[in-house]
């Protein structure tokens, strides 16, 4: 929580994803994205979705090509 005030005094907007039931993160973020509570193996599962959806539209919001990003065929090899 310390890092959250951190870069809040800063001037920075911040955005937290975290489980619904959570009372104290809503209050310290401007933007919270809640995932209900489920199974602990199911929560990886249940957080990514979200976060690649927030990094697509992120992406196309700033005109960035989703379908061909920078420096891919230095960390991709096709045999």
């Amino acid at each position: 929580m310390s890092n959250i005030e951190e870069v809040k005094a800063r001037g920075a907007h911040v955005i937290a994803i975290g489980d619904a039931t959570d009372r104290d993160l809503p209050e310290k973020v401007d933007d919270f994205i809640a995932i209900p509570k489920t199974d602990y193996l199911l929560t990886p599962l249940l957080y990514a979705v979200p976060l690649q959806l927030f990094a697509y539209y992120i992406a196309d919001h700033k005109g960035t090509d989703v379908d061909q990003p920078r420096n891919l065929a230095k960390s991709v090899t096709v045999e």
